[in-house]
């Protein structure tokens, strides 16, 4: 089973990444661009068969390690 983890700060946090990307895509008169966010993808490759287990394997794993869940927020997608 493939699993693909989405890591972004949460709100109310600063961003200063976002910031310089937002920025510089204003600097390349893509003047439409607002706030910008950034975070990070993570895929994975599980043994695991079962859905509801693979999804209770991949939510320790980003409470323990992947996420740093004080100031970032993750969701997670399953696909067989």
């Amino acid at each position: 089973m493939k699993a693909r983890v989405f890591i972004t700060l949460k709100n109310g946090v600063l961003d200063p990444q976002g910031k310089a990307i937002g920025h510089a895509l204003n600097g390349l008169g893509f003047g439409s661009v607002g706030e910008v966010r950034q975070g990070k993808v993570i895929d994975l490759e599980l043994s695991e068969k079962d859905a509801d287990k693979a999804k209770t394997e991949l939510k320790a794993m980003c409470e323990k390690l992947l996420a740093n869940t004080v100031i970032e927020k993750y969701e997670i997608e399953l696909k067989q």
